[in-house]
């Protein structure tokens, strides 16, 4: 079976720009050719230089009669390539048409321009669902200017695919959209409690969204830790994460007010019962999530002493 990969999404959505940055990185090298089917050409093109150093093989099919099992298998015929990307026509329907039964569809990715995305959603919902819903990853780019947007867009595109993939990206690279429904804990309790999961989730969260933990009240097993610089009073405790792979292990955790803390001993373990306060604090050099202690009492190590963020 030949591996395809269909990029799909309207004109000027970032499909070419994405496909151009894709083919030159490292984990998509190939030996083999690679057949890049282009069904619509757009103001971006794609560089001679960079197929030819890629081995990528570029042909047109614009013509959505001309997108058929007999062509798509004639093309591979010719250049027998290692695998095959298709950079779809947003404007066609792609469960109309057929690939040849040899063609097997790794991975189907949508591309949305963010500036556009209410325009389309509103006039042409249908066209968009389609390729929504096929998808696995969806990218919604050029996002600047869109904050106070994106929580209700990742709504929609929710609701028309609860399984796929979303990244939004503005152009200092990608954004943290965290809905309240995506995270692992319950938020209408009067306690939030955390597991190895949840304390992931929320140590990254509650960096973008302090306003959503301010005041609030929060459980989970920490490890103490004792930074020489910290004022008398307080400590960290946190948890070892692999935020990428076995190698890149760091210790993650806020500042928490303790009157207790010189009792506590480094590497201990803890459950922790604290407040969540947004505050300026030194070692942070702007404000940010200060917990204040409630109760500290120690327990065992968990199962799982390092939690992962892959």
């Amino acid at each position: 079976m030949t591996s395809v990969f269909i990029i799909n999404g309207f004109l000027d959505s970032g499909k070419t720009d994405f496909i151009n940055y894709t083919i030159t990185q490292p984990y998509f090298q190939s030996r083999q050719t690679t057949l890049l089917i282009v069904c619509e050409e757009g103001e971006k093109e794609y560089e001679p230089k960079v197929l030819e150093r890629t081995r990528t093989i570029m042909e047109v099919i614009d013509d959505e009669d001309d997108f058929t099992t007999k062509k798509l298998s004639e093309l591979e015929k010719k250049y027998k390539p290692g695998r095959i990307v298709i950079e779809f026509n947003g404007m066609w329907i792609l469960k109309n048409h057929k690939l040849p039964w040899t063609w097997k569809v790794e991975q189907q990715i949508t591309m949305i321009n963010g500036a556009t995305f209410e325009s389309y959603f509103t006039n042409m919902k249908s066209l968009l669902a389609e390729q929504i819903r096929g998808s696995e990853l969806i990218i919604m780019n050029r996002c600047d200017g869109l904050d106070e947007k994106i929580a209700s867009y990742k709504r929609n595109i929710k609701a028309l695919n609860q399984q796929a993939d979303i990244i939004f990206e503005n152009k200092d690279g990608e954004m943290n959209v965290t809905l309240e429904e995506d995270l692992p804990y319950d938020l209408t309790k009067d306690s939030i409690v955390l597991d190895d999961t949840g304390y992931g989730v929320w140590y990254l969260d509650a960096l973008d969204n302090m306003d959503r933990y301010k005041g609030r009240t929060i459980e989970y097993t920490g490890m103490v830790l004792h930074p020489p610089q910290f004022p008398k009073g307080y400590f960290v405790p946190g948890r070892m994460a692999m935020t990428c792979c076995a190698e890149d292990i760091a210790f993650l955790g806020y500042a928490c007010k303790y009157d207790k803390e010189d009792e506590l001993v480094n590497r201990q373990y803890i459950k922790v019962k604290a407040k969540v306060n947004i505050e300026y604090f030194d070692d942070y050099g702007k404000e940010g999530p200060v917990l204040q202690a409630i109760s500290i009492e120690p327990t065992g190590k968990p199962r799982e002493e390092v939690i992962s963020f892959t």
